[in-house]
């Protein structure tokens, strides 16, 4: 199972982490708008890798059955080594664009704030809150840590609703010949 998880979980991780780097390097500096729709599709679509990994070693190693622990397990661990691949890609990203997401991040928030008509001391909370995470951000440990929450609990979710499908023997059975 293990072979498994590291083959289907690299599968994700390169479905998610070159798309990721990709975006990442070309439109550095500009503001694309459907970025986040464009990253959490993505996840979705490398996630389904989860999907096929689980009815497969239903199907074909197990025959036909699979309990909801063994199938939630396989797909957790597909996720941790997808969510590897996509800290890894938007690292390689930061470090070939020399991006400073942080502090594009806080000036982005700030300017809405300040649209939305904050000033004064809760603006000076705010900014004070923006210079903070900027330093946070800056650790590399907590910028991991931030990155692989942003596709893990997508594989969570993926790995729930697969495990409870394919627990069914009678979901999506294997074809006889």
């Amino acid at each position: 199972m293990i072979r498994k998880i590291f083959i289907y979980g690299t599968i994700a991780g390169l479905i998610v982490g070159i798309p990721l780097s990709v975006m990442a390097i070309t439109m550095h500096g500009q503001d694309v708008a459907y970025g986040l729709v464009i990253g959490y599709t993505t996840m979705l679509i490398a996630l389904s890798t989860v999907f096929i990994a689980v009815k497969r070693h239903r199907d074909l190693d197990l025959g036909g059955v699979i309990g909801f622990w063994p199938a939630l397990g396989l797909g957790l661990g597909i996720s941790v080594v997808a969510g590897i691949f996509y800290v890894a890609a938007w690292e390689t990203a930061l470090a070939v664009t020399h991006m400073d997401f942080a502090a594009d991040y806080a000036k982005l928030m700030i300017a809405q704030k300040k649209a939305s008509g904050v000033s004064g001391e809760a603006l000076a909370k705010f900014v004070a809150e923006m210079d903070a995470f900027k330093a946070e951000y800056a650790n590399p440990i907590y910028r991991f840590g931030m990155t692989f929450t942003e596709i893990f609990p997508v594989g969570v979710l993926v790995s729930l609703v697969t495990a409870a499908l394919l627990r069914n023997s009678r979901f999506l059975p294997a074809r006889r010949d």
